[in-house]
C-alpha cells in the first residue's frame, strides 16, 4: 500500500487535518517527509489499522468477519510488508536478503531486528539409538508428517519450553530449525548453515545449488498473516510453546490451500511431462475449468517476484536442465492464455526439479523457511500477552422463548 497524503488519510479515517496531526503526535501515525516539497505522506497500513481500531469499537463482530475473510488488517506486525508488488521483511527487500544473507541472518532479523545479532544455541541432540530409530521412522513420512514426529519428542524432552522470554524462544527456535534441517535429509544435527545442510544430505555439490536452497529458504520465511503464521499466532497467544506453535503452524500449512499449492505444482510439471506437452495439459485444464497450479497470487497481481527471483536463478545456474525447459514452456502458455504469472511454489517446485531432489523436497523447504517466520509471530505474539479471541456472530437457529 502506498503512503497517503494528508486529505486522502484524513478522508480514511473520517477525521478533519488537525485531528490527523494529533494521531501523529500521540504515536498512533507514522509519518514521512515528500521528497522535494514541504509536504508529508502518511504511512498507509497504520491508516488502516487506526480505522479497523475506530470501526471494531462500534461494530466488533463484523470487522471480526471482514478482517478474518476479506483481508483487512487486524493483527499488528512488524515483521513483513508487500508495498508496491514487493516483499519485505523488517523494511529489508526479501529479493536482495535472498542473495545476499543466509537463513539464520533472515532468523537474526525477523527475530530480533538485526541481522547481525547472535542468536543463543544449545547443544543438539547426539546421533544416539533413539535418534537414528527416530530418522528411520521419519525417512518413510511425507516432510510434514516427519517433522511433526521429530518436534514432538523434541518438546517432551525440554523442560524450559514454557520461557516465553525472548532469547528461551529464539533458542529453542534454532534448535527446531537445526533438527528439520537434519530430519530432512537424514543426518546428524549440526550447527551449519541450514543450506549447507539440506545441500550435503540431499548430494549436490555445486555453491550454486547451495545458493538456491539457501535463496528458496528465505523465500519461504514469511508472508504476512497467512493461515499457518495466523494459527501459530492463535497458539502463542494462548500461552503455549514455542514447539507447540511450530507444531500448530505444520499443521495448517498441510492443509490442500496451503501447503498443498507445493505438491500441485509439481504434479503439473509432471502431467506436462516435456515442453512440447506444456502448452496441451494448460489447455486442457482451462477446457476443464480447472486451476492452473503454481501461478497467481493474490497478494501480487503484478505477478509474485519471489517466483520470478527463483526462475531467474535457477536459468542461470541451470539453464540447459530438461525441467527448466519445461517450466519456461509452461510459464509462457500460462502467460499467453490466461495472463497468469508465476509464484514462488512454481519455483521452488523448479529449482527441486532441476536440481533432482528427492519427491517431497519442495514441502521441506516450505516447512523449514517457514518455521523462521512461525517462531518470529510466536516472539510477537509473547510480548503482546493477549489472547486471540475473535468475536462469532450466532447465525444459528435461536433458543427457545
Amino acid at each position: 500500500m502506498e503512503d497517503l497524503s494528508a486529505d486522502d488519510a484524513a478522508r480514511e479515517l473520517g477525521v478533519t487535518l488537525a485531528t490527523l496531526y494529533a494521531y501523529v503526535s500521540r504515536g498512533l501515525l507514522r509519518s514521512r517527509a515528500e521528497p522535494g516539497t514541504r509536504r508529508r505522506r502518511y504511512v498507509a497500513e497504520d491508516v488502516w489499522l487506526l480505522r479497523q481500531r475506530k470501526e471494531q469499537r462500534r461494530d466488533p463482530a463484523r470487522t471480526a468477519e471482514e478482517a478474518l475473510h476479506q483481508g483487512l488488517p487486524a493483527i499488528e506486525s512488524r515483521l513483513s510488508l508487500i508495498r508496491d508488488g514487493r516483499l519485505y521483511y523488517r523494511g529489508r527487500d526479501v529479493l536482495t536478503l535472498a542473495v545476499s544473507h543466509t537463513l539464520e541472518q533472515v532468523a537474526a532479523l525477523l527475530w530480533a531486528g538485526d541481522l547481525e545479532a547472535p542468536l543463543p544455541e544449545e547443544p543438539l541432540p547426539s546421533p544416539s539409538p533413539e535418534w537414528k530409530a527416530l530418522l528411520r521412522i521419519a525417512a518413510t513420512l511425507p516432510p510434514l508428517e516427519a517433522f511433526q514426529l521429530v518436534i514432538l519428542l523434541l518438546a517432551a524432552r525440554d523442560s524450559g519450553a514454557y520461557d516465553s522470554q525472548p532469547a528461551s524462544v529464539q533458542r529453542i527456535g534454532l534448535k527446531i530449525v537445526r533438527i528439520l534441517a537434519a530430519a530432512a535429509v537424514g543426518l546428524r544435527p549440526s550447527r551449519d548453515e541450514t543450506a549447507e545442510v539440506l545441500q550435503r544430505g540431499w548430494t549436490t555439490t555445486s555453491a550454486g545449488d547451495r545458493a538456491l536452497l539457501r535463496a528458496a529458504l528465505v523465500l519461504y520465511a514469511d508472508n504476512g498473516i497467512n493461515p499457518s503464521s495466523f494459527t501459530a499466532r492463535c497458539v502463542a497467544s494462548a500461552g503455549s510453546t514455542p514447539y507447540a506453535l511450530v507444531l500448530a503452524g505444520l499443521a495448517a500449512l498441510q492443509g490442500t490451500k496451503h501447503g498443498g499449492a507445493c505438491e500441485r505444482a509439481e504434479a503439473l510439471l509432471e502431467e506436462a511431462g516435456d515442453a512440447a506437452g506444456a502448452r496441451r495439459v494448460v489447455e486442457a485444464r482451462l477446457r476443464r475449468g480447472e486451476a492452473i497450479p503454481g501461478f497467481g497470487h493474490p497478494l501480487y497481481p503484478a505477478g509474485d517476484p519471489r517466483g520470478a527471483l527463483l526462475l531467474q536463478l535457477v536459468s542461470e545456474q541451470h539453464g540447459r536442465a530438461r525441467d527448466v525447459g519445461l517450466a519456461s514452456s509452461l510459464v509462457h502458455a500460462v502467460r499467453d492464455l490466461t495472463g497468469l504469472m508465476p509464484n514462488v511454489d512454481f519455483g521452488v517446485v523448479t529449482l527441486c526439479r532441476a536440481l533432482r531432489l528427492p519427491p517431497g523436497s519442495s514441502l521441506a523447504l516450505l516447512g523449514i523457511g517457514r518455521t523462521i517466520g512461525w517462531i518470529a509471530h510466536g516472539l510477537e505474539q509473547y510480548q503482546e500477552a493477549r489472547l486471540i479471541r475473535p468475536r462469532a456472530r450466532y447465525s444459528g437457529e435461536p433458543p427457545p422463548g
